[in-house]
């Protein structure tokens, strides 16, 4: 392992900044806390500009290298933490009841800010490195809003890098998927509104329990009946919520649940057909159906040439044996998407200890990959601007 030395010398420091923020992790566009922390810090390393403030909390950093080219590479981290319930039993585990960093959101923090010490008192390289630290992540549209209020406009950027974290048991292995990399996701909202009767009466009302139940069964034959076998789409109906007593019909139902594609036309079939599910339920039951159907997360598209760079850079700190261009196609979602489809880039995965899997209660991330990450940032800057 080629830890990058300043990054190796301040391990404990990293440490301990990933500790404080598990500690007091913050839900997206909530994270007050954490972007004061990193700015704070960021100033301390003696970084060139600090802009705080965009979409909510995100924070923008900009260091100038040895000679200021004008090409500018961008690294981003993810800063939100998910409403779940820490159950992993660490000495620093979540402080703000209900909230906990159960994705490496704080570990992804912590890795850029190690990047931004290195490159602030190296400087390296020609150009400018541009470090976006984005709030909500986690299905709130971070990326979209920094990108609303003009990230790539003000601080514009020839290329960009993320990364992410995977309990893999395998510290240290880097890799990444060519091309679309984690699906586009959308939300669905179904409320289903009939006539409420005594439960011993059914016949006098309308119920939409019973429409509830059967929509989500049937919906599922759209994968099986409706998408080509060969194409990937998951649709998964994760909520029901319905009716308050053992002796009533309810008058009202609620489902929701999200779509995963990797292709906008296959996105546009399954949308299609929920449509009109939705539409014919109505008028078979002679209820009312209201479906509220929104993309949340593109398809992160991993350019290929960028992808081949980021993993040499890798390379550099892991070994080219600890590295791979051929991860498959992962069904879950990041928002990173947004900002890939403006200015190209790549995202890579870096394996941890721990095998608990991500978005758990019990999940620990392997504090080895935060020197790691650290240095493999630092490092895709000063390949793709060179002295």
């Amino acid at each position: 392992m080629n830890i990058l030395p300043i990054i190796s010398q301040s391990t404990k420091e990293l440490e301990s900044i990933f500790r404080d923020l598990h500690a007091h992790p913050e839900i997206g566009f909530l994270e007050k806390r954490t972007s004061g922390i990193v700015a704070d810090l960021l100033a301390e390393y003696g970084v060139d500009e600090i802009h705080t403030g965009i979409a909510e909390t995100g924070v923008v950093a900009l260091i100038h290298g040895k000679r200021q080219g004008n090409r500018r590479v961008g690294l981003r981290a993810d800063m939100d933490a998910l409403p779940i319930v820490e159950a992993s039993g660490l000495e620093h585990a979540s402080r703000n009841a209900g909230v906990m960093h159960a994705c490496g959101h704080d570990g992804h923090t912590t890795m850029l800010l190690g990047a931004a010490k290195h490159l602030a008192n190296t400087r390296d390289f020609d150009g400018t490195a541009v470090l976006i630290f984005q709030p909500a992540e986690e299905g709130l549209g971070g990326a979209r809003g920094m990108i609303a209020e003009g990230l790539f406009e003000k601080f514009p950027c020839d290329e960009v890098y993320g990364m992410h974290n995977y309990p893999t048991g395998n510290p240290g292995a880097v890799g990444i998927c060519k091309g679309p990399a984690l699906a586009g996701a959308a939300f669905f909202d179904i409320h289903i509104t009939g006539v409420g009767s005594h439960a011993a009466m059914p016949h006098e009302g309308r119920d939409a329990l019973m429409v509830a139940t059967t929509l989500a069964g049937h919906l599922n034959t759209i994968l099986s009946r409706n998408i080509d076998a060969l194409e990937t789409c998951v649709l998964s109906v994760t909520q029901i919520h319905a009716g308050d007593a053992y002796n009533v019909v309810p008058e009202k139902a609620h489902l929701a649940g999200t779509i995963r594609y990797f292709k906008d036309e296959v996105y546009a079939v399954a949308a299609d057909r929920m449509r009109k599910i939705c539409d014919g339920f109505a008028a078979t039951h002679d209820v009312e159906i209201n479906l509220d159907l929104r993309n949340v997360f593109d398809v992160l598209v991993n350019d290929a040439e960028l992808s081949d760079a980021y993993m040499e850079a890798a390379a550099d700190i892991v070994g080219a044996q600890n590295t791979s261009t051929r991860n498959r196609p992962v069904t879950g979602s990041e928002d990173f998407a947004d900002m890939l489809k403006i200015v190209p880039g790549a995202y890579c995965d870096v394996g941890h200890s721990g095998t608990v899997p991500l978005h758990n209660p019990g999940f620990v991330l392997g504090e080895e990959i935060l020197p790691i990450g650290a240095s493999i940032m630092a490092r895709i800057v000063e390949r793709r601007l060179p002295l």
